[in-house]
């Protein structure tokens, strides 16, 4: 390998790669993984965006943050409660409402 050239490292997440610590990885993982389940608990509704927010007792404006993905400004905390409302409100019970998706969580 030259000099000029240094050599490639691989990540098995990208979380890995930019992340300073493997604690700090992990973290941004666990919230990336609750804002899909979010985001497809969303989806499956098939509501307005108004309603969607109201279900998850959030202003529309934070909602649209949540749906384009902005984990920069969601707390770890802030998402697991938006998660459970998200499945709790994905009961069939609800109007045309479909259960939440079932997840694999990572670990460490």
């Amino acid at each position: 390998m030259s000099e000029d050239n240094p050599p490639v490292r691989t990540f098995a997440c990208v979380w890995d790669a930019l992340e300073d610590s493997p604690a700090e990885a992990a973290a941004m993982r666990a919230r990336s993984d609750l804002l899909s389940a979010i985001r497809d608990a969303v989806a499956g509704w098939g509501v307005t965006r108004a309603t969607a927010a109201r279900r998850l007792g959030v202003m529309p404006p934070r909602l649209d943050a949540l749906l384009r993905g902005s984990l920069g400004t969601f707390s770890i905390d802030e998402l697991a409660g938006l998660a459970t409302r998200a499945c709790r409100s994905g009961t069939p019970e609800r109007e045309g409402a479909r259960p939440c998706p079932r997840r694999t969580w990572r670990t460490g």
